[in-house]
């Protein structure tokens, strides 16, 4: 089996999902700065919504979508699966965060975001998607689990 992106056969602007995750990156340094769970929920919330498919009424796609216009930044067209899963794994690592928040782990709060930071930044500055990696090897060990 060859390494490689759950794919949807569907096209997404790969500039506007890198305009998206620098939005997601300064909520989550935001978020460490004020300490503040309701930054983290919006994220959430506003993840929720383009993985819904509801895309137009998300306030992050709608600023990046300005912002590639404004700037007239370029299309890069990619196919959807690796974003979508990307997404998936960043609700995941939201969602954490505001756990640990909660139970009052300062500790585990930073240890998160900063793996989360990590891949953000590596996807951002590279197109390297660790959740690709992380796909491939939960594939390996689960096959049926993607079916």
């Amino acid at each position: 089996m060859l390494q490689q992106c759950p794919l949807l056969f569907r096209q997404v602007d790969a500039t506007v999902t890198r305009i998206n995750t620098v939005f997601v990156i300064a909520g989550v340094i935001l978020f460490l700065i004020t300490g503040s769970v309701s930054i983290i929920l919006l994220v959430i919330i506003d993840y929720l919504i383009r993985l819904s498919g509801r895309k137009e009424i998300s306030p992050t796609q709608n600023a990046s979508l300005w912002i590639q216009r404004i700037l007239k930044l370029p299309s890069k067209m990619e196919d959807a699966g690796a974003k979508r899963l990307a997404a998936y794994f960043g609700v995941g690592f939201m969602a954490a965060l505001a756990l640990l928040h909660v139970l009052g782990s300062e500790w585990g709060v930073h240890a998160v975001a900063a793996v989360f930071l990590g891949c953000a930044l590596l996807e951002l500055f590279f197109g390297y998607c660790i959740a690709c990696k992380l796909y491939y090897f939960v594939r390996k060990i689960y096959p049926k689990g993607f079916a």
